[in-house]
């Protein structure tokens, strides 16, 4: 991929913006604002450089061929460690956000707003949970008005503890509560534009220099108010309530998110207002990940410093959505990325403080220890889009006396870490690793574990146990055991766990020619150590650090992994190995895997997943496992679902219906489903679903095929049947698996 400064071939240029002009030299043309320009009689985007002066910013493609240039410059303050990005403090009642001050939690009522005693119940139960900021949804005149005996009420029971009003198509609204709310949360797609209709409009310059004026006559007097009042402003894009007019320029897409709240920030800067706050929710993590990285990489050429709020939209319930949210918010906090963060849950909303407080505390102590490893150069890492590095699956060779092609699998691995005393009972075991049961006999099925590690063999003469585990290699189930293990009680066909030590001592020569070798290794050996590789053939690596270290940083020891592999050429599929201590609590588990190993796989470095946790449930980790690998948008092995969190908005019970169709459409693997409790983040945010449960009215539903609604005004007692009977017309229902 070609990267460098933009090219003096740049000739001719349109710009969308008056008054912008190009300095061209003998190399280069250097890039002074931000544009939509012509090249070529292609439309590329262009990161602009506020910064005048020699200096000239390298660019590349976001990705090969693509017509977006993006900035080949840091997105955080360290690649090789966790640094905390410095920011300016904003203050939010008598809260002080930004990197002088600790990460803060918030989480978003869900009761009617305009119910100001249930409201005011919800707010202290969540103040009591530990939360540091609180946010409101105010739709209309009536809610705004409640807002004030909110406030007051709160006042009297102090109750300090600061509140947002969650603005979406209602600017009046947003002048009215800022009289009383300490900050307005203004969505940037519906604040100013119309609600999107996914059209393709085209504009001319004129046209769309119009459409900003009118954002800025319509943002500007909510500024001033806040400017008068010490309010924040919170500029929240979402990716599902992008307008047309962005969509038509940017596509759906992490630039349109950041451009879309530019526009904004523009209009704060030019009125010398600089208490605000950025945030770039999306329900797909990966998005979400891109979209603020674009963002703090195009604040780092501007020169600015605004603290960012971080969230995973939609994320859902149970441990789907604390996964989606650790893997999108951890990947960042591990960056040093964040200083405000709330998990949403379709779960009564002080049930995500604690896990918000989870991760704030693994971001905080990664920054506090700055977490990492010796500086290196990173070359190949894709920080701005989705390309995934794929590991070269084991190849059947010459004389392999089994089929080792299915101890992996393309989409992302799942290893589990097997005892000798599940070996003792062959068909709970084969169960556990979900594989299908004919007759006692295992198959593997779409979720069935691919390889297994089995740290002690049995006994030689254990006949029974070493069937068992026959049975599984024939079926192309991998099996791992340790160097020594497999010296004293060789299984056949097993695969051999070795580290690099041992490979430089050749103790791998004792072994029968043609073993399948697996290496573990740290991520932070020395260029000597990892030398060795260039000279094995290795089947997979296991990227295993300690969980317990304390200064070494486990995703950025992976980086620099990957880094060596790719720079020697070596495509060696990579698993990321954690061995979680023993009483790790449940969340913790989960919220530990998304943010070490998803950190690494949202950026499509990793093929697979294996976690050991002696004390846990198997099936619990089993179905950590391959939640991580769905929620990295890479194996899909069950119904995903685009769930709100719900809010004084949502028209119906959303967890009691959410449970519902969870119970009856489970088992669609390669189907995604959105339940929304309303239309204000979709149809947009449901771009990722292939069918949409929103409420429309009060007991009324309407139903969607990806963004075009299909049904509406559903009684909503027939509602869940007619997704199900919508689905089936769409050739997408199976009927659930019958119990064996």
């Amino acid at each position: 991929m070609a990267a460098g400064a933009v090219p003096a071939s740049f000739t001719g240029l349109k710009s969308r913006e008056n008054g912008v002009g190009f300095a061209k030299s003998m190399d280069f043309v250097r890039v002074s604002d931000l544009q939509r320009v012509m090249f070529r009689r292609t439309k590329v985007s262009v990161i602009r450089n506020a910064n005048p002066g020699p200096e000239t910013i390298n660019l590349q493609p976001a990705s090969e061929g693509s017509p977006l240039l993006v900035p080949r410059q840091k997105y955080c303050e360290s690649i090789h460690k966790t640094v905390r990005r410095k920011t300016c403090t904003v203050m939010v009642g008598n809260v002080a956000l930004g990197s002088q001050h600790p990460i803060r939690i918030q989480t978003m009522t869900t009761t009617d707003t305009k119910d100001v005693a249930a409201t005011v119940e919800q707010v202290m139960k969540i103040a009591d949970a530990g939360a540091d900021i609180v946010r409101i949804t105010v739709q209309g005149k009536k809610e705004a008005d409640a807002c004030f005996e909110i406030k007051n009420s709160l006042v009297q029971k102090n109750y300090n503890i600061p509140l947002v009003a969650d603005i979406h198509f209602a600017p009046p609204i947003a002048l009215r509560v800022a009289e009383c709310f300490e900050k307005i949360r203004v969505n940037p797609g519906n604040f100013a534009d119309r609600r999107a209709q996914f059209e393709q409009l085209e504009y001319t310059e004129e046209d769309y220099q119009k459409e900003l004026e009118h954002i800025e006559e319509v943002f500007t007097p909510l500024v001033e108010k806040c400017k008068k009042y010490g309010r924040a402003i919170r500029i929240g894009t979402n990716h599902g309530s992008l307008s047309d007019r962005i969509m038509s320029y940017y596509g759906d897409s992490p630039r349109g998110m950041v451009e879309s709240a530019f526009e904004f920030a523009r209009i704060c800067r030019k009125l010398d207002f600089h208490n605000f706050v950025f945030s770039m929710k999306a329900s797909n993590p990966v998005v979400m990940v891109q979209a603020y990285r674009l963002l703090v990489a195009e604040m780092y050429v501007q020169g600015w410093d605004y603290p960012l709020h971080l969230g995973v939209t939609e994320a859902g319930e149970g441990e789907d959505g604390r996964m989606k949210s650790a893997i999108g918010i951890g990947t960042l906090l591990q960056d040093g990325l964040g200083d405000t963060i709330r998990v949403s849950l379709t779960e009564p909303p002080e049930e995500e403080i604690d896990p918000c407080r989870r991760l704030a505390n693994l971001g905080k102590r990664a920054a506090e220890l700055q977490q990492g490893v010796a500086a290196f150069e990173e070359k190949n890492r894709r920080y701005f889009d989705f390309q995934r590095r794929s590991g070269e699956l084991p190849a059947q060779k010459e004389g392999d006396e089994v089929d080792y092609r299915g101890v992996l699998h393309r989409d992302g691995s799942v290893l589990m870490s097997v005892s000798l005393d599940q070996l003792k009972t062959p068909e709970i075991l084969y169960r556990s690793l979900a594989a299908k049961l004919v007759v006692g006999m295992p198959f593997k099925d779409l979720a069935t574990v691919d390889s297994i590690l089995l740290r002690e063999l049995p006994p030689v003469d254990d006949k029974d146990s070493r069937l068992a585990l026959k049975r599984l290699v024939d079926i192309s189930m991998g099996v791992i055991t340790p160097l020594s293990e497999q010296l004293t009680k060789p299984l056949p066909n097993a695969m051999v766990l070795v580290t690099l030590k041992e490979l430089s001592g050749g103790a791998q020569k004792l072994l029968p020619e043609g073993t399948r070798l697996v290496v573990s290794v740290r991520g932070d050996e020395s260029k000597d150590e990892l030398e060795i590789l260039k000279s094995t053939d290795v089947t997979m690596i296991l990227h295993n650090l300690p969980y317990t270290e304390e200064k070494t940083g486990r995703v950025h020891a992976a980086r620099r992994l990957f880094e060596s592999l790719s720079e020697n050429s070596l495509n060696f599929p990579v698993i990321h190995h954690i061995h979680f201590p023993n009483d790790t609590h449940r969340d913790d588990l989960v919220i530990g895997a998304g943010a070490n190993a998803g950190a690494l796989l949202v950026d499509g470095l990793g093929d697979g997943i294996l976690l050991e946790a002696p004390d846990q449930d198997f099936d619990f980790l089993r179905n950590t496992s391959f939640n991580l690998l769905q929620g990295c948008r890479m194996r899909n092995t069950k119904t995903e679902y685009v769930s709100c969190p719900s809010c004084g908005r949502t028209l119906f019970d959303l967890q009691e219906i959410s449970a519902q169709i969870r119970e009856k459409t489970s088992h669609l693997p390669g189907v995604s489903i959105a339940i929304m409790g309303c239309i204000v983040n979709g149809p947009g945010e449901m771009a990722d679903a292939d069918f949409g449960y929103v409420g429309g009215a009060p007991g009324k539903i309407d139903l969607y095929v990806g963004k075009t609604v299909v049904k509406r005004g559903i009684q909503m007692e027939h509602a869940t049947d007619a997704l199900i009977q919508l689905i089936k017309d769409n050739g997408r229902w199976v009927d659930p698996p019958a119990e064996e």
